[in-house]
């Protein structure tokens, strides 16, 4: 079955907007059951599986406070999408200190589900504006 871009898009967005409402369900009902969620930084774990990730939501979301994500962009190609965004949060386990990442999302997309999403972001900044 083909793809038609504005799922790719809806879908991407769908999904940033339960991220920002902080619904754990709604995010998880954005991915496919064998969805993987890689992290390229030191600092994130990589999850595979809806069920698992959907598990690992809950602390998560917990943990970042006022968490929100503002796309600068969303580039679609077909199945994929490319989101570069700024993360806002309160880091609750540190006193909810506020910290501001820039990173960049990439999504596959098949049959309106996420299927994939690879997070490059630099863990390092983190650490320096909790220090």
């Amino acid at each position: 079955m083909g793809f038609v871009l504005n799922d790719t898009r809806a879908a991407v967005e769908a999904y940033l907007a339960a991220l920002n409402a902080h619904d754990a369900d709604a995010v998880a009902a954005c991915v496919a059951e064998d969805f993987v969620n890689e992290h390229t930084s030191s600092l994130g774990q990589s999850r595979s599986g809806r069920t698992a990730y959907r598990t690992a939501l809950t602390g998560f979301l917990e943990n970042f406070g006022d968490l929100h994500y503002a796309p600068e962009r969303v580039l679609v190609d077909g199945g994929s999408a490319a989101v570069p965004y700024v993360m806002t949060f309160r880091m609750r386990s540190a006193g909810d200190r506020p910290v501001r990442i820039r990173g960049v999302f990439l999504f596959t997309v098949d049959g309106g589900l996420i299927t994939r999403r690879t997070d490059y972001w630099d863990s390092g900044e983190v650490q320096r504006q909790l220090a």
